[in-house]
């Protein structure tokens, strides 16, 4: 073997590099897949929502604040479902929280051995319930104890809240005890080594320092709670006027969606008007991603500061 043919075997790719080559670009591959997907979908919805205000004339103000709901009469307010979306977002994560903190101390502090045996398979099975399930029970559980208690029709805010609740628990659970997981050993043995208590260590260090991871869990349960649609359809009463008390009937933008969108014809001003309730839910959607990102982002400098 002379020089040129030693200096070309040394200089040539091997084998590993080629495969490495190989692997780099199937990953931008996907990756620049995934975004090419996500990117239409966006461009979809929005042109589909937009044109409600510059094909059909519909005015953007009187959608978005109006509160009459009347599509067979040329009335398109959404106020009534982006306020009874929210207002259900924000009662069921109030609710779940302390359950959600609890359970996780539990797991974490408390009893770590019989939270993984017990409590962790119970809220795992929450988990794999279908939507569907969910909305059943509730239909026939929550109703009736809601009209029960609070009279009415049982129909309405209060029952949602109780569904969305026990569905996004599972979530904030999770995601808590990752959170407090992370917190260093160090701060804990440094809290008990200068006198304090176990309940005083939970509450003033570890519950301080897991404070960002357990609002990201919280923002990321009302992302789920905001996009629920089946379950909540079926025990929210669909009636889109503007909640008046938590046991009327009320709609949500996804329960107007799955109940209207099978029922128009594509390209008319009542189809079209039902994309811009899908915008609108994107947009709310991204919100509670840009929020999550953001605590995540503060954590991470938190930690690197430390």
């Amino acid at each position: 073997m002379n020089n040129q043919e030693l200096v070309k075997k040394l200089t040539s790719p091997s084998k590993n590099s080629r495969l490495e080559k190989f692997g780099k670009t199937i990953t931008f591959l996907c990756l620049s897949l995934i975004v090419f997907i996500v990117a239409m979908i966006l461009i979809f919805v929005a042109q589909k929502g937009l044109s409600t205000f510059f094909v059909d004339g519909v005015n953007i103000f009187e959608f978005l604040f109006g509160t009459k709901w009347e599509p067979s009469a040329k009335l398109f307010g959404a106020l009534p479902m982006i306020a009874g979306s929210f207002i259900v977002t924000i009662l069921s994560a109030l609710i779940a929280t302390p359950f959600a903190i609890g359970a996780a101390v539990f797991m974490t502090e408390i009893s770590p051995k019989y939270g993984a045996k017990i409590l962790q398979p119970a809220v795992e099975l929450l988990v794999g319930i279908p939507s569907v399930v969910y909305g059943f029970i509730g239909l026939q559980v929550v109703v009736p104890f809601v009209r029960s208690i609070f009279g009415g029709t049982g129909f309405g805010i209060l029952s949602g809240v109780f569904v969305l609740f026990v569905m996004i628990l599972p979530t904030v659970t999770f995601m808590t005890v990752d959170s407090l997981k992370a917190v260093p050993r160090h701060y804990k043995e440094a809290s008990l080594a200068m006198g304090a208590t176990r309940w005083q260590t939970i509450w003033r260090v570890i519950l301080n320092a897991a404070r960002p991871g357990i609002f990201t869990a919280v923002v990321f349960g009302m992302a789920r709670a905001f996009g629920e649609a089946l379950a909540i359809q079926m025990v929210v009463g669909n009636s889109a006027v503007m909640p008046t008390s938590l046991t009327t009937p009320a709609a949500t933008l996804t329960s107007v969606l799955t109940m209207g969108i099978g029922n128009t014809v594509m390209g008319t001003v009542q189809n079209n008007v039902l994309w811009s309730l899908a915008l609108v839910l994107l947009l709310m959607s991204l919100g509670f991603n840009s929020v999550i990102k953001l605590i995540t982002k503060e954590r991470g400098k938190k930690n690197y500061a430390r």
